[in-house]
């Protein structure tokens, strides 16, 4: 447990030394990223993976205390803050390097990184309520800083913008939450907590379910509070998009999942509207990736999806524990972490070679690219990987993840009663849907941008990254091979913290876990089996066609012998029949701009896909709520006398109700 105070230590201090330093700040900002990572990580790693650790140490506020600690679930959350966060350290390093320099703005962004792993370690291991709450609010902070890096810019300060409220919106149901299993239980330590809930009944449940639903999905991006997602990540920095992406929104998913091992799942119906909020999360954000033009856009609108997919594993895994089915339970619970795993991994490397295109291109409009995989042949190779693991496909990870969900949902088809039975069959096409979606989309964000012909004279230009660019992205899709290599050990990583959750039966429990196990290894036996016959195949090719020899020719136009960039699929055009029937769900619009006559001399087609909700529902109540905010600016007049005058007021309105 020291380690945890060694690394929070590691990012407080090199923060605040950063902000001092101008030349060296942008290398001693990111080693003290590295070094707190590395420390965090040796936190995770002391003692056995399902072992149980706690740390009490006393901070002189009147409530609430400063307790520690670790178990299987905050272990393998911290995972992916410990990898990406340090991965993505170096990757900033060499990006800031060539934009700033040495400069004060470096050493502010170096600042509120740090801040943002230092709230995640303590979100992830706080077991106090007040504790929790103070991290989560760091760790809520952090981000906005981050997100408007490039403040001279407005569409970057109105995604900042975005974001803080809605991350504060959602802050405030998760105080509420909070502050009622207080006044329930007079108790803020998560221990003290559960002891006190298991001796007497919970008032109002489906108050804080619903209260822990929206405050922890705020964070999450869950539909519909998913808007400031696809607006911050085009605006952050890559390295910094990489890491909310696949390390912060976690936080989302571990809050949840205290918050549901605090209170539990109190009614059946509760896991059927995880699985169904799930179930809209994956086919909503996937169904808007499709329709993006903007390669982070697109990315963004991913990992809604992903998160779907997490949220309806933890549905699953609910409605097996109320139906008394261990197999659904557990497979269903260990499914969600385990795509958690797999998600920060894939999304980390995706956003990373997002960010090299952007260095290298100045744009990641899909429209701006193409034929970058001649010039960035690693970005491009790793982009693909990641891009087919995040799909779904064999031999990766992600395809394992997907399985043990599908596998959760099968067993649950054996349940009693209609409700279950079409329930999980629903879940399973609509699960199938998303599969398809998702590889539309991926391919078509792979394709678009790394393959064909360039479409823009900064695309034919484009500049391969240098070697301490490369490193990080190398380094993220290493551990994409590693994941499908080591799936089965990462499922068990998994499995021990979903064995973990309130109301398991260990032995049937237990038993399940072993039979995915077992089938884990085949599945990667066969598929590895696969894969060398493959490459066996594909090295015979090669040689034959040396021997025969070939040529190069231009990228074939179905026909045409002097192909051009402009006859290639566009954004648009590549998910055009897809658009023709879910033009509503993708939020997909275009219009027509044609010179009149039937020989127009010039035409123009602008495609659009914006997010309904937001311009429909969050943009009016964020104006309204500005508003209201500017209408109490009056009572900031300046008048000191005034001041005083609001504070004995508020003390004798504060005496009155308690008298």
């Amino acid at each position: 447990m020291e380690w945890l105070l060694v690394a929070v230590a590691l990012f407080i201090a090199s923060g605040l030394l950063v902000l001092g330093l101008r030349q060296k700040g942008n290398a001693v900002g990111a080693a003290g990223a590295v070094l707190g990572c590395l420390a965090t990580l040796a936190a995770v790693l002391s003692g056995p993976f399902n072992s149980f650790l706690t740390m009490l140490l006393p901070w002189g506020l009147p409530m609430g205390a400063l307790s520690l600690g670790l178990d299987p679930v905050s272990r393998l959350f911290l995972l992916p803050v410990c990898v990406l966060g340090a991965i993505c350290a170096a990757s900033g390093a060499a990006a800031l390097a060539a934009e700033h320099g040495g400069t004060d703005r470096t050493g502010t962004h170096w600042f509120f990184y740090n801040l943002l792993l230092a709230g995640l370690v303590l979100v992830m291991t706080a077991r106090d309520a007040i504790c929790f709450l103070l991290a989560w609010e760091i760790m809520s902070l952090a981000p906005f800083f981050l997100i408007a890096h490039h403040d001279e810019e407005a569409d970057v300060r109105e995604a900042s913008w975005v974001y803080l409220i809605a991350a504060h919106l959602g802050a405030v149901c998760v105080i509420a939450f909070f502050t009622l299993l207080w006044a329930s239980t007079g108790a803020t330590e998560f221990a003290a907590i559960r002891l006190s809930l298991s001796h007497g009944g919970l008032a109002a449940p489906a108050v804080l379910f619903v209260l822990a639903l929206v405050g922890f999905g705020a964070k999450a991006g869950f539909v519909p509070f998913h808007v400031w997602l696809p607006e911050a990540h085009p605006a952050a920095p890559s390295h910094v998009s990489a890491v909310l992406s696949g390390a912060m929104i976690n936080a989302g998913l571990y809050g949840l999942w205290r918050a549901l091992e605090l209170i539990g799942p109190a009614a059946p119906w509760q896991g059927w509207v995880l699985i169904a909020l799930g179930l809209a999360t994956a086919l909503s954000g996937i169904l808007q990736a499709l329709a993006q033009g903007n390669l982070k856009r697109l990315l963004a609108y991913s990992s809604v999806e992903n998160m779907g997919i997490i949220l309806l594993g933890f549905g699953i895994g609910c409605v097996g524990l109320h139906a008394g089915a261990p197999t659904v339970a557990v497979l269903g619970l260990a499914g969600a972490l385990f795509h958690m795993l797999n998600h920060a991994a894939f999304k980390g490397t995706l956003f990373l070679c997002a960010g090299e295109v952007l260095h290298g291109v100045g744009s990641v409009r899909l429209s701006h690219l193409g034929g970058l995989g001649k010039r960035m042949p690693v970005v491009g190779a790793a982009f693909a990987l990641a891009a087919a693991g995040i799909a779904g496909l064999p031999p990766l990870a992600g395809f394992a993840g997907e399985l043990t969900l599908a596998m959760a949902m099968f067993h649950g088809l054996d349940l009693p009663g209609l409700l279950p039975r079409a329930g999980f069959a629903a879940a399973m096409a609509a699960l199938a849907a998303v599969g398809g979606f998702a590889l539309a989309a991926l391919a078509k964000a792979d394709g678009l941008a790394f393959l064909g012909e360039p479409r823009t004279k900064a695309a034919a230009t484009a500049h391969a990254p240098g070697p301490g660019a490369l490193a990080p992205v190398i380094a993220l899709a290493a551990c994409c091979v590693g994941a499908a290599v080591s799936a089965p050990r990462l499922f068990d990583l998994a499995a021990q913290a979903a064995l973990t959750f309130p109301g398991q039966s260990a032995g049937p429990a237990r038993q399940a876990v072993a039979d995915a196990l077992g089938m884990q290894w085949g599945v990667l036996t066969v598929l590895g089996g696969l894969l060398v016959l493959i490459l066996a195949i594909l090295i015979l090719r090669n040689r034959l066609l040396a021997t025969a020899g070939t040529r190069r020719e231009p990228t074939w136009g179905c026909g045409y012998l002097a192909p051009t960039a402009r006859i290639q699929y566009g954004a648009a055009s590549f998910v055009e029949p897809a658009a023709r029937i879910l033009s509503g769900p993708m939020g997909q619009k275009s219009r027509l701009d044609m010179a009149p006559g039937w020989f127009p001399v010039r035409a123009r087609l602008t495609v659009t896909a914006p997010d309904r909700l937001k311009t429909s529902v969050f943009t009016p109540a964020f104006e309204l709520a500005a508003r209201v905010c500017d209408s109490l600016k009056v009572v900031q007049h300046g008048r000191v006398h005034l001041y005083i005058l609001y504070i004995l007021a508020t003390v004798v309105l504060l005496l009155a109700w308690k008298l």
